[in-house]
């Protein structure tokens, strides 16, 4: 069975680790600041120029002037700073945000990812996209495994204007966790009930299997 967009997020926050400076894109990777496991101290960067977000806020805590990127509102953790645009984007083009999450709607196996542009639709635009895929090494992209009409995101060589070349190295999708490495996808997991053969038939580029590929865990 396919992931919900909770459930992707909730797996991408698996993937934090202690002491971590985090960037989420807009979308399905906003949810992760949600599941931050137990134990694990992250700090959340929004390049609107907020260093320690927080979950999101409950109908009583909802500050109309507090918000990330997406223009969503959002909480403060303790010791939470906040600072103009110029500087966050510093931060991100010095690369001292050690993962950042990113929505797309199409990646290809040499790592290149398409997430600003369908040619005559209307939508958000680069915001800081361009500048988070140079300036980050560990990419981690959320996005559904095919569109609403079947066809395969995951792809030889992206057909949209590209965001960024060769930059990432991860996806987790609402089928798989793929690493991208010497020009193909890797499966690393599958979402529960979902088989291989599933996969393998919704993705146009070469996709590896190395033995018995498990299921996620939550």
């Amino acid at each position: 069975m396919a992931l919900t967009r909770d459930q992707i997020a909730q797996r991408v926050a698996l993937e934090l680790q202690d002491g971590f400076y985090v960037n989420l894109g807009i979308g399905i990777p906003t949810r992760v600041a949600n599941f931050i496991p137990q134990g694990i101290d992250v700090m959340l960067q929004s390049e609107n120029g907020l260093l320690g977000m927080g979950a999101f806020p409950t109908e009583a805590e909802v500050d109309a002037d507090l918000i990330n990127a997406g223009k969503q509102t959002v909480t403060m953790v303790a010791g939470a700073s906040i600072f103009d645009s110029a500087e966050s984007f510093a931060m991100i083009r010095g690369g001292h945000v050690d993962l950042t999450v990113l929505g797309a709607f199409e990646v290809d196996v040499n790592g290149n990812i398409a997430s600003y542009m369908i040619p005559g639709k209307l939508i958000k635009g680069m915001g800081g996209a361009m500048d988070l895929v140079a300036g980050a090494d560990n990419i981690i992209v959320t996005m559904t495994h095919a569109s609403k009409h079947g066809a395969a995101k995951l792809l030889s060589h992206c057909t949209l204007p590209l965001t960024g070349k060769g930059c990432i190295k991860k996806v987790l999708t609402d089928l798989a966790f793929i690493e991208i490495k010497a020009g193909k996808f890797h499966l690393l997991e599958r979402a529960p009930g979902v088989s291989v053969d599933e996969i393998i038939k919704l993705t146009q580029g070469e996709l590896v299997i190395s033995g018995e590929i498990p299921e996620m865990q939550f």
